[in-house]
């Protein structure tokens, strides 16, 4: 396993939409639309949900069980058909940090079925991860850090020594209560509206390589 430039190991912890994968855009509209046949109320819902489970919202804005089961129908529905594009620069990173002996690993509030579709997609993209996390393996959602400190621990890295690459705004707070180094992707939310919020503020993972991480640590 690598380490930073002071000889301490070293983890790298990725959100998947946003962040690797450029479907926010299109979550956004399908729960806008979501949100248009059965309100919640909640002003720029489709933006407040952001990095949460599904089992969360489902739970927190949707109780009713008619309501619940129509709700998932229409998720379900739009992810079997949405395209799942890998962002530029991606797989570069993740073949960097391979060779340079950095494990990754997905933090996601994404479900198991959707995670098999994007690995059937991109041939060799599950390798190039030590651990994956999912909906189903945690019972608490973005913005407490349960998800993240899994994921260092199936790493075998302490979560302090993880970098945390985030989108959300739940997600980058999930981050930092982990205790790791975050990153956040001006790929979501206006680059003003995260500033202070990471340690490092870029607008696209292909900006990113080995060296700018260890920096953080410096």
């Amino acid at each position: 396993m690598a380490s930073d430039r002071f000889g301490a190991p070293m983890g790298v912890l990725f959100d998947l939409d946003g962040v690797l994968i450029d479907t926010e855009p299109v979550y956004t509209r399908i729960w806008q639309e979501i949100d248009a046949r059965f309100p919640t109320g909640v002003d720029n819902f489709a933006l407040k949900i952001k990095g949460t489970t599904l089992p969360d919202i489902m739970s927190r804005y949707y109780p009713d069980p008619d309501v619940d089961a129509e709700v998932r129908k229409m998720l379900e529905q739009s992810e079997k058909s949405m395209p799942y594009p890998l962002f530029g620069g991606a797989v570069v990173f993740l073949e960097e940090l391979r060779r340079e002996g950095i494990p990754a690993a997905i933090v996601t509030s994404s479900g198991d079925a959707k995670m098999s579709r994007l690995f059937g997609m991109y041939a060799g993209l599950r390798e190039l991860f030590g651990a994956v996390v999912t909906d189903s393996m945690v019972s608490r959602s973005k913005p407490d850090p349960e998800g993240y400190i899994l994921g260092a621990k199936l790493l075998d890295v302490p979560s302090q020594r993880c970098v945390v690459f985030e989108d959300s705004f739940n997600g980058l707070r999930a981050g930092r209560a982990a205790g790791g180094k975050v990153v956040a992707l001006a790929t979501t939310n206006p680059r003003e509206s995260l500033e202070g919020l990471a340690d490092d503020l870029i607008d696209s993972i292909s900006e990113y390589n080995v060296e700018k991480m260890k920096a953080l640590f410096g």
